[in-house]
């Protein structure tokens, strides 16, 4: 197949050296300040030091955990012989839209036929939107496919959410062995498709995530602070999972599946409920635990997307409140459907002790025991978030922009701290709140035009 460059190409990649100096770093930083907090302990009357001591050694060790799980991630170089196999598989990349700004679209659409290696077929679905038809970027596109060798499809249907649209798109490509999904805003790196392939060069692996970055990060703070937060959970987080095959999350933006798994569970892909109603979200967590019952969950840091971030608070605060009900909702079905010898069951098991642990040690420091014991923690320890926020945040300074300095990524970087607050004020309110709300399947709010646009700056940018 023929690749041709449409525009200016947005790339990225991971600059894995620099990974390595966040490991020395990060360890350099835990070890000095258990020093210090060693020190401090030892200051203090015997009760107190005890306390402070059983909190200590607690947070390091799961600290140091995640460090060490972190830096396991390596995805193997395949064998020629792999390669070829990876070469003659058929990758169909869905496309759902519904009331997408046309320029993010197109911009996606041209980053599929500028990849390294194409992918065999793009079927787009337009779910019903009502802000326009899309008519001059489907002329564009399905002559740009043509000339591309690209086999492609582009249907409308009557509104019926993103499970359905993507439904439709698997209906009219029984050829593919790959399934590649993303979002109306998608972007991929050129090499996203090439690289997002090599993992299943493993018959085990049953599913690939790739790493999501905001195409409009300089938009204003908040989109710079989201990137930053949600580039380090991919690089801290899932890089651990991975490790062990057992990504819990798959990217909207960008994940691949062998077929079979989303072509025979799409009955119950269709069709999910919880507590007697229909669940509107959470598409990509599902689909990730289908997989995680077959095999290997895992993530290719070199698969890189750009995708449009919330702009606005409420834009924000919506999306993540989804993700926290979709969170609670998964979460109950992993304990019922996996099977305890698989490493995400104890994996996702692990993640809610630590999350209730931390927030038990969190109203302990800053509750109890200033008003039941009358004293007030070292004013160190609140320090220790965020010197282990900019030590776990230089892994977001290891992603290069081909439309961005490393420099304008250090700025972003020093806002670290804003990232950890939003995490422990409003987040965490949403996050609770989303827990005792997770009976409300539905998508919250009627998108009655595109969210985010690609403004004149952003593309000139690009």
């Amino acid at each position: 197949m023929s690749r041709q460059r449409i525009g200016p190409v947005l790339s990225a990649h991971q600059h894995r050296s620099t990974t390595v100096a966040v490991g020395i770093v990060v360890l350099l930083l835990a070890a000095a300040w258990t020093t210090h907090h060693a020190v401090v302990a030892l200051s203090t009357d015997a009760q107190t030091r005890s306390r402070l001591t059983v909190v200590w050694i607690s947070l390091f060790l799961v600290f140091l955990l995640q460090t060490f799980m972190y830096h396991l991630e390596r995805v193997p170089r395949p064998s020629e012989r792999a390669r070829r196999h990876l070469d003659a598989l058929h990758v169909s990349i869905l496309v759902p839209v519904y009331n997408e700004d046309p320029g993010y679209l197109r911009l996606g659409l041209e980053s599929f036929l500028r990849q390294t290696r194409m992918p065999n077929s793009v079927h787009i679905v337009d779910d019903g939107s009502t802000s326009g038809d899309y008519t001059e970027v489907r002329s564009w596109w399905e002559q740009a496919a043509a000339r591309a060798g690209v086999a492609t499809t582009w249907q409308v249907v009557a509104n019926g959410g993103k499970r359905h649209a993507q439904a439709h798109a698997v209906r009219v490509s029984p050829q593919a062995d790959i399934y590649l999904t993303c979002d109306s805003d998608s972007c991929f790196a050129p090499n996203a498709v090439e690289e997002i392939l090599i993992p299943f060069a493993r018959p085990r692996v049953m599913s690939v995530a790739g790493i999501v970055i905001a195409t409009n990060n300089r938009a204003n703070w908040l989109v710079r602070v989201t990137d930053l937060w949600f580039v380090v959970c991919q690089l801290v987080d899932r890089s651990g999972q991975s490790a062990v095959g057992a990504v819990m999350v798959n990217s909207g933006p960008i994940a691949a599946y062998r077929a079979g798994i989303i072509r025979d569970n799409l009955g119950s892909y269709l069709n999910e409920t919880f507590m007697g109603r229909a669940v509107m979200f959470s598409d990509d967590s599902l689909l990730t635990l289908y997989a995680q019952e077959r095999g290997l969950t895992v993530q290719q840091p070199r698969a890189i997307c750009f995708t449009a971030m919330p702009e606005n608070w409420g834009h924000f605060s919506r999306m993540y409140l989804r993700w926290m009900r979709g969170s609670t909702i998964r979460s109950v079905w992993r304990m019922r459907y996996l099977s305890p010898t698989r490493p995400a069951y104890w994996l996702h098991a692990m993640r809610w002790l630590q999350m209730l642990l931390t927030q038990m040690v969190t109203v302990w420091l800053l509750v109890m025991e200033p008003l039941v014991f009358h004293e007030l923690p070292p004013s160190s320890m609140l320090v220790i978030p965020f010197l282990i926020g900019y030590a776990q945040g230089l892994r977001y300074l290891s992603i290069i922009r081909s439309d961005e300095r490393i420099r304008q990524r250090a700025v972003t970087w020093l806002a670290m701290p804003l990232a950890i607050v939003l995490a422990w004020t409003l987040l965490r309110f949403l996050r609770w709140y989303g827990i005792f709300t997770c009976a409300k399947t539905g998508w919250g709010t009627r998108q009655a035009g595109a969210e985010v646009s690609l403004s004149p700056a952003t593309a000139e940018a690009l």
